[in-house]
């Protein structure tokens, strides 16, 4: 097993529950000390309570991703604690997908994406990377998604959000070259996650399936009825249908799990067998 985990201070927004948790909980096993970040200090604390009962390095800070002092304080905890930060993952996000159609119920939502989505993202970067230059090395993974690669019907808002991540990716990666190693991670349909709970209307997934938006509707009501075949259930079957957090979260784990001369800068996590088109 690598090695390069080992000591790295990893900074994780959204580590109180979900996804944010299950990379919190892997790189904690894994020799890095950990920072959570999370406006729910309820998740936090049980989330580092059984990282600590394991025995493994961790602290967190409660923290709304969209105030830039909080952020700021946060990240400060962390170099209060363990003397750096070598890696910060900006994981918290959330999903809004609507038509415009729907924009009497969806604004507010869209509006919140927008902090959370594009200033989080900003505010993340800005807390970390006076600390990073001045260590000489440091790595951003920012969690962006396949919904960001093009305008998608049911998704304008939640796609731009995306889309803002990628490019604000890559103009740091262009500005710190060699200095600070950037990753986007994008994934697709993931189930199991926060993220659905923050649709406002369901049928705007459809936009992502195009032309096999009929037998998305047929595996998507297999899935939630547990009657997909047992060859869509099987990581190790070239038609597994749906990537799981853990598949997501495992993927996150090796880009950092690097030596620091390695930059893995773009990664799309999918599932051989799924039904999105991009």
């Amino acid at each position: 097993m690598s090695q390069h985990l080992q000591d790295k201070v990893i900074l994780i927004t959204g580590a109180g529950g979900g996804f944010g948790q299950l990379i919190a909980e892997k790189v904690a096993a894994r020799g890095a000390k950990v920072v959570g970040l999370d406006i729910n200090e309820a998740g936090l604390k049980a989330v580092f309570d059984g990282i600590d009962a394991k025995g493994h390095a961790g602290t967190y800070s409660v923290a709304d991703v969209t105030d830039m002092d909080q952020v700021v304080a946060a990240a400060q905890h962390a170099v209060d604690t363990f003397g750096a930060i070598d890696v910060l993952v900006n994981n918290a996000g959330v999903m809004p997908l609507a038509y415009f159609a729907d924009h009497e119920r969806a604004w507010q939502k869209w509006h919140k994406a927008i902090d959370i989505n594009i200033k989080g993202v900003v505010n993340g970067i800005s807390a970390v990377y006076d600390q990073m230059i001045e260590q000489g090395r440091g790595q951003v993974v920012n969690i962006s998604s396949i919904f960001g690669n093009a305008g998608i019907d049911g998704s304008g808002v939640y796609s731009a959000t995306k889309a803002a991540v990628t490019t604000i990716s890559d103009s740091l990666r262009i500005e710190a070259k060699g200095k600070i190693k950037v990753t986007t991670v994008k994934p697709t349909g993931v189930t199991g996650t926060n993220l659905a709970s923050w649709i406002v209307n369901d049928e705007a997934i459809l936009g992502l399936t195009g032309q096999r938006g009929a037998i998305f509707t047929e595996n998507m009501t297999a899935a939630t009825t547990d009657t997909l075949r047992p060859e869509q259930k099987d990581v190790d079957n070239i038609e597994y249908w749906l990537i799981k957090p853990d598949d997501l979260a495992d993927a996150v784990v090796h880009v950092i799990d690097q030596p620091w001369g390695i930059s893995i800068s773009d990664i799309t996590v999918r599932a051989s067998g799924e039904d999105y088109l991009y």
